[in-house]
């Protein structure tokens, strides 16, 4: 964990580097900039709140492909996930009349069943037809977007509305703030909790994590691998759905065009980067949410264009994983250095 750790802060400390040369060569000042991104995104509570709100789905579609991908499953559907777990969230927020406590609950089941039913057509297409999932669940993306445009442009467009969006969901779906931070939050860190205990503690979760390290030797140790093929298929979709829901619970409170962003892509680069370690998808989550809620300030203050933290966005991804091996063996060889020293001491 240490290791992984401080070959964490060092790739971030790199990268956040190179991205300062890269701003000097085109002649802005990187103490400036860093300074107005991180205090319009971290060092202030409204900022950080509204960080922490942005992370949201970043942390949860990253989840699911850090999950996805640990398991030995290419699942990268996230996108189209999200958008059919939004879309049901929707619906049950239009159609259902329920008092808060029960319609909060109501409308998170939702979300989370519309991705995992999506991600389940990739999953039923493999184990049937054994067609891959990494192409199926790519194409299952521009389907579920088409699908969910056509839907809030035409049997559920709000009346009298001048582009395409779906009407408010009930307010009694729509997640409260305290203290000025959306409880959506606290709900992330229980999937993340819960994602965590079900990875490293269950057995199923053993059972993904020895498929995703070698399949084989899973298959011969007598793990089902089609039955966990399955389950992660259906629980990543899940958290993609979650993802969406949250999205429309927390504000707009309605499916608008365009809503899914680039948040699963987002998410996947954070799994990319985290490794596909639980722990480190949260903190690197709140990360890149802090550079692109930042971003904007930055560029109120210091005139730097909100497209460098784009750049620094793919500076971090680039850096951190094409130097993860050889920090690691930096860390190694430190490690190894101090234990030498300790008999003589």
């Amino acid at each position: 964990m240490t290791k992984k750790v401080l070959t964490g802060l060092m790739g971030v400390f790199s990268a956040l580097l190179l991205g300062a040369v890269l701003m000097l060569l085109q002649g802005y000042n990187p103490i400036e900039t860093y300074s107005a991104l991180f205090q319009f995104s971290l060092f202030r509570p409204g900022p950080f709140a509204t960080t922490l709100k942005n992370s949201v789905p970043l942390i949860l579609t990253g989840l699911s492909a850090s999950i996805a991908f640990a398991s030995g499953v290419i699942n990268l559907g996230q996108p189209g996930q999200l958008l059919m777990g939004a879309l049901a969230a929707t619906l049950g927020g239009i159609y259902l009349d329920l008092p808060a406590p029960l319609m909060i609950p109501v409308l998170l089941l939702l979300g989370m069943l519309g991705g995992a039913l999506w991600a389940g057509i990739a999953a039923f297409l493999r184990l049937a037809f054994n067609m891959n999932e990494f192409i199926v669940t790519l194409m299952l993306n521009m389907i579920a977007d088409l699908f969910t445009a056509w839907a809030i442009a035409f049997p559920f467009m709000e009346k009298g509305a001048n582009s395409p969006r779906t009407p408010p969901v009930n307010p009694a779906g729509w997640i409260p703030e305290v203290g000025g931070v959306n409880l959506s939050v606290v709900i992330m860190l229980v999937a993340v909790a819960a994602s965590w205990f079900l990875f490293n503690k269950w057995k199923a979760g053993y059972e993904w994590r020895i498929s995703g390290q070698n399949s084989l030797f899973a298959r011969l140790g007598g793990c089902d691998t089609k039955k966990n093929f399955a389950a992660v298929m259906l629980v990543t979709g899940a958290l993609a759905g979650l993802a969406g829901c949250l999205i429309i619970l927390a504000g707009p409170h309605r499916f608008l065009r365009g809503l899914g962003a680039n948040y699963a892509w987002d998410g996947i680069m954070v799994a990319i980067v985290a490794n596909n370690g639980i722990i480190a998808t949260l903190f690197y989550g709140i990360f890149f949410a802090a550079i692109q809620t930042g971003a904007l300030g930055m560029e109120l203050v210091t005139n730097v264009p909100s497209e460098i933290s784009l750049v620094l966005q793919a500076v971090l991804v680039l850096v951190i994983v094409a130097s993860r091996g050889v920090l690691e063996a930096v860390v190694d060889r430190w490690d190894a250095r101090r234990r030498l020293k300790e008999p003589a001491a």
